[in-house]
């Protein structure tokens, strides 16, 4: 009997072993990249992030190494609901691994908790809102390329310090607006400066003349736009036909892409200060990407921040995965892997992953240039200071995230 017993429980650890071997050497991998493809979000990310999110698959070969990668993506339309519903079919029964890009601040944090709930893992690059890694941080979660934090710290600190002491926002009313006037304001009045009010005004409006002409009543030196994408281009435009900036006060980006300062063009965009964590110009890395890139785009557009950071990303979690001999398919296992590896590549260079999920890089403040400036097609960018990652981001000590050990 004693025999029988030794000989199923030794049978029993056979198995367990083989099955722990499997797990180990599991070599499959599907990323979802879930963004707007067809809303006011979708140059910045769209199209361009399932491009980038190609191209990483490619370079990180792993497919010549016996893996096997496979990529979706779809369309939240800026919907929360819509997000969270594809997040759920995308993992019960997909089997997705990883979500990608999630720009959209309401969508992302909707997002957050089903990733946290179904051990996925979320590498988030698009969507700004500090409390990704703040009150709302999780196991599973990366933040990326920037947030509102790291916005509010740079353009907003650097306005106030150059004289624009007295502020009026127009805000996107949802998560992402919210969280970058309340980041913002906090900057403005710890820098000596002083909020006179704020409008709000819904998700993708096309008129924005009735917020503008309350910004204009305030008489505020700086009018700080709390919104991205299409309402941000549209802000400006409108606020030239108001005479806004003739008039004397100065329109704030706290959230330009370069797509954004494209679609203006340089006559209307030159002088405006904002700041981003990547532009395609920088050296001879971020060149030789974004060639690749612009070549694969049918509109043949350089890359957003968030599109070189779904690229980047990716390649950091295909490095960790080659690291732990296969994929576990255990979102918050890969992830404290992520955190213990550095950060490398030619787009963000050198970094690390804080214990509350966020990514660490230097911040680049930015103006556009004059059209007489610029050299040739997407020369937009003159960089006027740089803040290191160390110092660009919310220091731990005032974090909220329960992942930070006080």
């Amino acid at each position: 009997m004693k025999h029988s017993i030794s000989a199923m429980l030794l049978g029993t650890a056979l198995m367990f072993g083989m099955a722990g071997g499997a797990i180990a050497q599991d070599k499959n991998i599907k990323i979802g990249v879930l963004t707007d493809n067809s809303g006011l979000y979708a140059d910045l990310g769209g199209p361009g992030s399932t491009v980038a999110a190609q191209m990483a698959i490619e370079d990180s070969g792993l497919a010549a190494k016996g893996w096997k990668l496979d990529l979706i993506s779809a369309d939240h339309q800026n919907k929360p609901d819509i997000g969270t519903t594809i997040a759920r079919q995308w993992i019960d029964v997909e089997k997705v691994d990883i979500f990608m890009d999630v720009l959209n601040s309401g969508v992302a944090l909707a997002v957050n908790n089903v990733v946290k709930e179904k051990n996925s893992v979320m590498i988030n690059t698009g969507a700004a809102t500090s409390d990704l890694t703040n009150a709302q941080c999780s196991p599973n979660t990366v933040h990326w390329v920037y947030d509102t934090y790291m916005l509010a710290n740079s353009t907003g600190q650097a306005l106030v310090k150059a004289g624009g002491d007295t502020w009026y926002f127009l805000t996107a009313d949802y998560a992402f607006g919210h969280a970058l006037e309340r980041d913002t304001a906090a900057v403005v009045v710890k820098s000596g400066g002083k909020v006179i009010g704020t409008v709000r005004h819904p998700l993708n409006t096309a008129d924005f003349s009735s917020f503008l002409l309350q910004a204009q009543a305030s008489k505020a030196k700086i009018i700080g736009m709390a919104n991205a994408g299409g309402d941000t281009t549209n802000t400006i435009k409108q606020a030239a036909e108001f005479g806004i900036v003739s008039g004397g006060q100065k329109l704030a980006g706290l959230l330009l892409f370069i797509t954004d300062v494209h679609a203006l063009g340089l006559k209307v965009a030159q002088g405006l200060n904002f700041t981003e964590t990547f532009y395609w110009d920088m050296n001879d890395g971020t060149r030789a990407f974004s060639k690749r890139f612009s070549e694969r785009m049918k509109n043949k557009a350089m890359p957003s921040m968030v599109q070189a950071g779904v690229y980047s990303g990716l390649l950091h979690y295909f490095k960790t995965l080659e690291a732990m001999g296969g994929n576990p398919h255990d979102g918050g296992k890969v992830v404290a892997k992520m955190k213990e590896l550095p950060t490398d590549d030619a787009l963000f260079g050198q970094g690390t992953i804080r214990a509350d999920g966020r990514k660490l890089h230097p911040a680049y403040l930015f103006e556009v240039k004059k059209p007489e400036e610029s050299k040739g097609p997407w020369d937009y960018y003159k960089l006027i200071g740089t803040t290191p990652g160390d110092q660009a981001f919310r220091p731990l000590s005032e974090s909220a995230c329960a992942l930070v050990k006080k």
